[in-house]
């Protein structure tokens, strides 16, 4: 079946067959990792060599925006159904582009959760179909530790570091101790910051995804026309909170109706500006927090979602960082939104450690990296349990 929609690849600069893997690192580890958690349908291939180094061998990335462009966000039947109708096509496109077989990979991993539960149990199945037949082992990904872990891939960095996650519906400060061990500093009380991206986007009429959108138009507008809150500045824990920054946008937008592009430009700028402000408070507050737990030996400052796209709120960060002597890490743009490789790369270091899952695992909408985290008093669906 053709592929409807936006589809985005990351071609190596070499693509080895199987043979010439295999003779070139014997033990390394090759995965293929499947992603369907929401509306990106993703499949990759990744290598692991023994020294714990990783390598992309092939990326694909199919996009629904078009899909749900006229929804104003996620329609979860909408993206289920997606995902049926292609995945079988981009995995098979991600091994061609890998040039490697079934027969020589190690493991399949697919993302288990959290998310949209009709994606995530498309994704499952197929991993653990493919798994089955090829008699690979199956390797259950939670996406928010595929997201903590992508700079391991990229970059090389292992723990312990500071993660700000900002993905989707999860807006988290977490200390990385180790594959499989998180501890939670901070999480949203109300909206994630993806979710104030998007809700401010369609109130102002911008369309959907939200982020890139808000971005576009800030860039044509000045902060502080308008005065907006900084939501949670000099609090005791690191905790976030969106839903008083856009309910003033909404408030500031009435009464300026009918609304003009100046008007929404300016609007756009000093949301952005506000969002960066409340988030660099609160990252400097965990930095505080991760000095006192880990000392000054572990000084990484890691963001990761694909909010982390946005250039004013790097900019902040990055200014957060080389003030508490930190070094920020942000992987490339493609591998901060929803994508495989990420999600082979946490099956590559799960496989690494022997923690395979047998194929009666099941998917599941919600998935805290941190279970033991104390549940936050007013925290919405996302801050308390995911």
């Amino acid at each position: 079946m053709p592929l409807n929609g936006s589809v985005r690849k990351w071609h190596p600069m070499e693509s080895p067959t199987k043979t010439a893997i295999k003779a070139e690192a014997p033990r390394q580890a090759l995965v293929l990792g499947l992603e369907t958690s929401c509306d990106e349908t993703a499949a990759a291939v990744v290598a692991r060599s023994p020294d714990g180094r990783g390598r992309i061998l092939s990326s694909v990335v199919r996009a629904q925006w078009e899909e749900h462009r006229g929804y104003g966000g996620v329609v979860p039947e909408i993206a289920a159904r997606a995902h049926v109708e292609c995945l079988d096509e981009i995995i098979a496109e991600a091994m061609r582009d890998a040039g490697v077989a079934f027969d020589a990979l190690d493991a399949v991993a697919a993302t288990a959760g959290p998310g949209l539960i009709g994606g995530l149990l498309v994704g499952v199945i197929s991993a653990k179909a493919i798994a089955l037949v090829h008699d690979l082992e199956f390797v259950a990904v939670n996406h928010l530790e595929a997201h903590a872990l992508t700079v391991g891939l990229t970059e090389g960095l292992r723990p312990p570091y500071l993660l700000l996650l900002i993905s989707g519906g999860h807006t988290q400060l977490l200390i990385v101790r180790d594959v499989g061990r998180y501890e939670r500093l901070g999480t949203t009380i109300d909206d994630a910051l993806g979710e104030a991206f998007d809700k401010t986007a369609k109130l102002l009429g911008l369309g959907f995804p939200g982020g890139p959108a808000v971005e576009r138009a800030a860039s044509a507008g000045r902060p502080g026309r308008f005065e907006l809150p900084r939501p949670m500045l000099g609090r005791a824990e690191p905790h976030f909170s969106f839903a008083g920054l856009k309910t003033a946008v909404r408030h500031r937008a009435q009464a300026m109706l009918p609304l003009t592009d100046a008007v929404v430009a300016d609007l756009c700028a000093e949301f952005e500006a506000a969002v960066a402000d409340s988030v660099a408070d609160r990252v400097r507050r965990a930095i505080e927090i991760t000095d006192q737990r880990l000392g000054t030996s572990a000084r990484h400052l890691v963001v990761a979602g694909g909010v982390a796209a946005n250039k004013k709120l790097r900019g902040a960060l990055a200014a957060v960082a080389d003030d508490a002597g930190y070094v920020l890490h942000v992987p490339p743009p493609q591998l901060c939104t929803d994508n495989a490789a990420m999600v082979a790369w946490a099956g590559a270091e799960r496989l690494a450690r022997g923690r395979t899952d047998g194929l009666d695992f099941e998917a599941r909408s919600r998935w805290p990296l941190d279970p033991e985290a104390t549940p936050v008093l007013g925290a919405g669906r996302h801050g308390a349990k995911a």
